[in-house]
Parts: structure tokens; sequence; C-alpha cells
């Protein structure tokens, strides 16, 4: 009889990142998903995976009979400009929620159930010489949660570790509606003959993440990682305008937004050092095989 596999649980395992990390997991662990759908999709449930509907602030009823060696908290808002919107959903998820998955998470180790949780930070925090934090309800969420994360582990003696991502981009992104990615957006308009859609000025600069890069990431963080500063990132940056024009094709700009942060500082020595993490992608040839249709 085979030894019984650990279960972890995937918070937003029906999203961009979750599928690809969950992929990962299988093999090793039981995994349990939960996921509200707001941008997740079953079209993106990995076949072995348990998935539970539901929101994050529910964690606690959600999954009671549950007694995970990880948690890997991916599951909250994640855009940008569009927060300013929807500012009241975005502190519903990722501060009421969060706020739920670290009481859930603190319990079971005072329970005697040891667990670790993984954050999925955003480099928001770092952007603009450290005033992206501030720039969107999204970005002050994120930033304001790795402090309480770091908190919890030094007030009640948690193991965790934080990861930062860096505009991650794969086959799951979404292409359409407010809530599309610019990968995902800029492919549909190019298979489509449109005009490419440029936020101004164009000259905003990102490190695009594969997907793929950032599950092996979280994984080595789950399974070796301690503490904040993991940073998940490509070493490439390029602006918002290079990237339209690897597509290529008429580029139509549109008016600037607000929190759309002009740079990036990325620092992944942290994951390199201790894991020998690297990503292996690049986006100039993810965006070479979605114009070959790949």
């Amino acid at each position: 009889m085979g030894d019984i596999k650990k279960t972890v649980i995937v918070t937003g395992g029906a999203g961009l990142v979750g599928p690809s990390l969950i992929e990962l997991l299988l093999p090793k662990y039981r995994v349990v998903s939960l996921d509200n759908y707001f941008t997740g999709t079953e079209k993106n449930h990995i076949e072995g995976a348990t998935y539970i509907k539901g929101h994050i602030k529910d964690i606690a009823k959600l999954l009671a009979n549950e007694t995970p060696a990880i948690i890997f908290h991916l599951g909250e808002y994640s855009r940008v400009e569009q927060s300013f919107d929807d500012v009241e959903f975005v502190w519903e998820s990722n501060v009421a929620g969060t706020f739920r998955v670290l009481e859930y998470w603190r319990k079971l180790n005072q329970s005697g159930k040891k667990c670790k949780l993984v954050y999925a930070g955003s480099s928001t925090k770092f952007a603009d010489g450290g005033r992206g934090r501030n720039q969107s309800p999204y970005a002050w969420t994120k930033a304001s949660n790795t402090e309480l994360v770091n908190s919890y582990g030094e007030w009640f003696d948690l193991p965790y570790a934080i990861t930062y991502f860096y505009n991650g981009y794969g086959p799951r992104e979404l292409s359409e509606g407010p809530y599309a990615s610019v990968i995902g957006r800029f492919k549909k308009q190019y298979l489509a003959g449109e005009p490419l859609t440029v936020v101004s000025p164009g000259t905003q600069r990102r490190n695009f993440t594969h997907v793929e890069d950032l599950a092996l990431g979280l994984l080595m963080a789950g399974e070796k990682g301690r503490g904040d500063g993991y940073g998940l990132g490509s070493p490439e940056s390029f602006t918002i305008l290079e990237i339209a024009n690897m597509f290529g094709g008429k580029i139509e700009m549109l008016p600037m937004r607000m929190g759309n942060r002009t740079e990036s500082v990325i620092d992944t020595s942290r994951a390199e050092k201790e894991f020998g993490w690297k990503p292996k992608h690049t986006v100039r040839e993810y965006i070479e095989s979605l114009k070959h249709g790949k």
C-alpha cells in the first residue's frame, strides 16, 4: 500500500497560474482548488484535482474537513486599472477574503496541523521607485497583504513564503472582456485583423513571465522557501508598444489610465540563489507561436 499523499490547497486554481501549478503538484500531492470563478473557468480544470466553487472568505467553512500541508494563495482580484471601478469587490476579495485565509492558516497550525502558506504577491509593490504600491486599489491591497502575511508569521510563529509575480502570461489568459490581459487582448485583435489597442503612452515597461515559470517558482517556494522576497519574473523587459510591434500590424493608441505604472524593478536573486529558479520561456517566442496558431 502506497503512502497517502499530503493535501495542498490552491486558491484561484481555475485561473491563469493555478492550473499550471496544479499540473506540477498532482504527481506528488492531493490538490484541492477553491475558486469563485470570477476570472477562472471550468475549462481550466486539471484532471485529478478536486474543485470547490466558493469565495475565499468562506474558506473555513468550505474546507473545514481538509488538513493541508501547504496553502498556495493565488485567489485574489488581479487587475490594476479596473480596480478603480471595482474597489468594493477588490476590498472583499483582497482584504476581507485574504484575512479569512490567514485565519484559516493560523488556526490549522494552532490546532497542531502544520501548514505552510505561500502567498502570491504582486510586483506592483516595487514599481516606480516604490510608489507603485499606492497607485491603485489593487496594488495597495496586494502590498498590504504581503506585510500582513509577514506579521502573521512573526506574531504566531507560522511557516510561510511570499512570492512576487511579474506580469504572467500563457495559454489560459483572458483575451476578451474588461479583464483581458494585454497579450491576450493583442492576440485576439491580431488574429481578427484589427488594430492593436495600446494604452498611452505605450512606454510602460513590464517583465512578462510565462505561467509555467511562475508555477515552478511557486512549487519551489512551497517546498523550500522561507519568508519574504521571492521575485519571480523574466529578466527581459519590454514596453507595451514593443510587445504590440512583436505582433505587427496597425496600432491604435488609447487614452492614459489611472494606476498604469511606468516601470518595474525586478529582483529574482533570492529564488535564483536558493532554488536555482530561472525562467525557461520568453515572451517573444510565445508571441511568435500565437501568430502561427500554435
